[in-house]
C-alpha cells in the first residue's frame, strides 16, 4: 500500500474533480448528444465494449469497492462493485471470462477505488442495505486485502495503476468521523482514464429499485453465492439482469424495518451509518415498499426470466 508508484497514484486522482453523473429533466436544445454509461450497483458486474460505451462505473461505495480491470489491447474493461471477501474468488472469474478476445499475455490494467479506514461498529442481524453482510463487519481491509492478494496469485498480467483505498481514501468530517474521500468511479472508455465519479437516482439506471433488492435478495438465493450478480451484455448493449429470488422474510422484515427512525435505519442497515450517502434512508424505504406491494419474487421475474432493457436513440432505457 505504501508502494511510492500507488501513492503516487493515489495522490494524482484526489487531484481530479469528481464527476457528477445527472440526466436532465428536459433536453435542451442544441445539446449534445448524451453520453453512453453502464451504471452498477453493489455486488454487481459488468464488462463493456468501448465501441458501444463511453462510461462504466459504480458508486456508494463506503466499505465496499469499486473494482476495474482494462484491458490495454482493446479497451474492453470490466467494473464490479465488490461487497464481499467471499465473492472476489468466483467474482474475478466472471469478470475476466466476460472478456472478449482475452489471452493470458494481454496487459490488464486495475483500478480500486472505495473503501475507508473503517471501525467495526456492532451492527444488528437485519442488514438489507448499502455494504451490507451480515456476516461482515467493518470489512474494508479484509475486502482489499483479499482483492489484491488473489490478482497476485493468478496468471493473468495485472498492472495496478489506481489503488485510492483504505488510509488512501479516508477523511474526517466535521464530527471527526472517518470517511471515504471518494465513493465511486468511472472508467472513460476511449482513453481508460479513471475518474472519481458519483450518480443519483436519474443516472442509476435501468430498473434501480429491483437491482437494490437483489443485493439484499441475493444472499437467500444460493444460486448466486460467492458470485457477483450477472446485469448487463457486453455484446448487444442491454441490461439483462438475471433472476434472483426471495421470500416473504424479506416482506416481513421490510414491514418492520418502515416503521423505524431515519437514525435506526442507519445504524440497522449500514457498515457504515456516518459515511452514508443523504438519501440512504430514501432509498432503503423505497426497497421496503417495492417489498411490501411484490412481496412473490415470480412477480418481478415471470418464468424466473432475467428483465432486459435496451439503450433508446436518445440514450435512455426500455423495457423490451
Amino acid at each position: 500500500m505504501n508502494h511510492p508508484t500507488l501513492v503516487s497514484a493515489s495522490e494524482s486522482i484526489k487531484a481530479i474533480p469528481e464527476r457528477k453523473f445527472k440526466i436532465p429533466e428536459e433536453s435542451c436544445p442544441g445539446r449534445l448528444e448524451k453520453s453512453k454509461w453502464v451504471y452498477l450497483f453493489q455486488r454487481e458486474y459488468a464488462t463493456a465494449d468501448p465501441a458501444l460505451v463511453d462510461f462504466i462505473g459504480t458508486d456508494e461505495a463506503t466499505t465496499c469497492v469499486g473494482f476495474a480491470i482494462r484491458n490495454r489491447k482493446n479497451g474492453i474493461t470490466s467494473v464490479a462493485h465488490m461487497d464481499s471477501p467471499n465473492i472476489v474468488d468466483k467474482g474475478l472469474d466472471q469478470m475476466l471470462s466476460s472478456f472478449i478476445d482475452r489471452c493470458l499475455d494481454d496487459d490488464l490494467d486495475v483500478h480500486m477505488i472505495g473503501s475507508f479506514e473503517d471501525s467495526s461498529p456492532d451492527h444488528g442481524s437485519d442488514k438489507s442495505g448499502s455494504e451490507s453482510d451480515e456476516n461482515l463487519d467493518g470489512h474494508s481491509f479484509s475486502l482489499c486485502s483479499k482483492i489484491i492478494e488473489t490478482l497476485m496469485m493468478r496468471e493473468e498480467k495485472f498492472h495496478f495503476q489506481t489503488l485510492c483505498v483504505l488510509a488512501h481514501n479516508t477523511k474526517k468530517d466535521s464530527q471527526g468521523n472517518a470517511c471515504p474521500i471518494f465513493n465511486g468511479l468511472v472508467i472513460e472508455m476511449s482513453t481508460g482514464s479513471v475518474i472519481p465519479a458519483s450518480f443519483d437516482t436519474t443516472s442509476r439506471c435501468p430498473d434501480e429499485i429491483v437491482r437494490r433488492i437483489r443485493v439484499t435478495s441475493s444472499y437467500e438465493d444460493h444460486k448466486w453465492d460467492g458470485k457477483l450478480l450477472e446485469t448487463y451484455n457486453t455484446l448487444t448493449d442491454r441490461f439483462e439482469i438475471a433472476p434472483c429470488r426471495w421470500t416473504w422474510r424479506q416482506e416481513r422484515i421490510a414491514r418492520r424495518l418502515r416503521d423505524l427512525s431515519d437514525s435506526e435505519v442507519l445504524h440497522l442497515c449500514s457498515t457504515s451509518p456516518s459515511a452514508e450517502a443523504p438519501d440512504f434512508v430514501a432509498n432503503e424505504r423505497r426497497k421496503w415498499e417495492y417489498l411490501i406491494q411484490h412481496p412473490n419474487w415470480n412477480e418481478t421475474f415471470p418464468m424466473e426470466q432475467p428483465r432486459v432493457f435496451k439503450r433508446t436513440a436518445d440514450g435512455d432505457w426500455r423495457r423490451c
